[in-house]
């Protein structure tokens, strides 16, 4: 398979289960982006790769937690790590502590996506460097489901200076910002840790974010077209 076809999912045969699964996930409504945050679902999420190439490294795991109306819901998180033929290397296992065999018994890579599409339905996906979490999931999306993945995306690393634009000339990193607001990240780059602290950090920006005019997800998408993305 080449690149392309795994960028737009050419070439990708699903068996009747997987298909179905993935067409009623397709037929679910999207929501209205002229919607406030605080009255929609949002979903929180971090990944795992094999790298920070985002042509050729492979994504690894997914962590994700729900945000109901502004409320991060512990009871609605959701973590997957993909089957790997090969495990990554021994530097790269040591940031994310998934290690080779749990790579090497992870869930089928196509079951694993369907699994994340039923926990996220139509969402709109918050994530701190979207660029890098949007990249890698919508390549593994085309290249095993075939499936194109055009999702609303919140990019907290563009939310947070637009809102606190003075404490932006100091804070860049995620660990920056969630410093800021005294939240503890209790295990990072663990991918569901990482999301809880992401989450917790919408949650703390919300109040500003709304003063800046930042109060629809239409105005808080982010556009991959001016993506603001550096290596965590």
């Amino acid at each position: 398979m080449t690149f392309l076809d795994r960028l737009f999912g050419r070439g990708v045969a699903l068996d009747d289960a997987r298909r179905g699964r993935l067409d009623t996930w397709r037929a679910l409504p999207e929501p209205p982006l002229d919607a406030a945050p605080e009255a929609t679902r949002l979903v929180v999420v971090d990944v795992e790769a094999t790298g920070l190439d985002l042509r050729h490294d492979r994504l690894i795991a997914i962590g994700a937690i729900a945000v109901e109306r502004l409320r991060i819901e512990l009871g609605q998180s959701f973590h997957v790590v993909l089957r790997q033929h090969e495990a990554s290397a021994t530097d790269n296992i040591m940031v994310h502590g998934i290690g080779g065999t749990a790579q090497r018994e992870g869930v089928p890579a196509a079951d694993a996506l369907l699994d994340f599409l039923a926990f996220m339905g139509k969402a709109p996906l918050v994530a701190f460097h979207a660029g890098f979490d949007e990249t890698m999931i919508r390549r593994a999306m085309a290249e095993h489901l075939g499936e194109p993945f055009r999702r609303t995306w919140i990019d907290l690393a563009c939310v947070a200076p637009d809102a606190l634009p003075k404490e932006a000339r100091q804070r860049k990193a995620l660990d920056d910002w969630l410093a800021l607001y005294g939240i503890d990240a209790f295990d990072r780059h663990d991918a569901v840790a990482d999301a809880l602290a992401t989450g917790q950090l919408l949650l703390a920006l919300h109040g500003a974010a709304r003063a800046a005019g930042l109060d629809t997800l239409a105005r808080m998408r982010w556009d991959p077209a001016a993506a603001r993305w550096a290596p965590r």
